[in-house]
């Protein structure tokens, strides 16, 4: 089953080969159309890690209600 992330790594390199070939086959330079298909390319990585970031399902800290209740360790 494919999800978001195999989605994300299947665009990377579209996004940079396409968009660079339609701007050239347009007639832009190539100077300028390989910057503006890694641009595109870096939006989409951007967009992975930032906005839509992989997080790991579960809880950091224990909650009070199954930490264990233990008396205050007095040093003195």
């Amino acid at each position: 089953m494919t999800g978001y992330y195999d989605y994300v790594l299947g665009l990377i390199p579209v996004a940079m080969l396409g968009i660079t070939a339609v701007l050239t086959l347009v007639g832009f330079s190539l100077s300028l159309a390989v910057p503006v298909g890694a641009s595109a390319s870096a939006l989409v990585i951007g967009h992975a890690l930032f906005v839509n970031g992989p997080v790991t399902p579960g809880t950091d800290a224990p909650t009070p209600a199954t930490a264990t209740q233990q008396a205050p360790v007095n040093a003195d």
